[in-house]
């Protein structure tokens, strides 16, 4: 028997993406990370939640805490990306230090300046 392409319904990965999972004495259900309890529906949703699915949603947290921990070494990774160009010159700045890099590293030099830069997003499904 050929085996079937399960995927997961991505309206349950957002809804367990959204949990925090501690349950609400006054509703008997959980909430989601704003503090919400979920609906019934919700809460009869994830509770029909599939192992793919549950794959999915620790998948999808799996590639955010890797976007965070990218996010919070950027600052050093920078400054080791730096350090030899610096080393060359007797004027040390960062102007200096460009114009020393080839296109592949002010590619790379972009790529980390960025990322200390832009804010860190919050976890969203389908987005990392």
């Amino acid at each position: 028997m050929p085996k079937t392409d399960i995927r997961p319904r991505r309206d349950i990965v957002a809804l367990l993406c959204d949990a925090d999972f501690k349950r609400r004495r006054d509703t008997n259900t959980w909430t989601h990370r704003d503090g919400r309890p979920f609906s019934k529906g919700e809460q009869a949703l994830v509770f029909r939640a599939t192992r793919v699915e549950l794959e999915e949603v620790s998948e999808q947290l799996a590639r955010y805490r890797e976007y965070r921990r990218t996010m919070d070494e950027a600052p050093e990774a920078l400054q080791r990306f730096l350090a030899p160009f610096m080393e060359q010159l007797t004027e040390k700045n960062l102007g200096n230090a460009v114009q020393l890099m080839s296109e592949d590293d002010r590619t790379e030099f972009d790529r980390l300046l960025r990322l200390t830069l832009d804010p860190v997003r919050p976890f969203t499904p389908y987005t990392f």
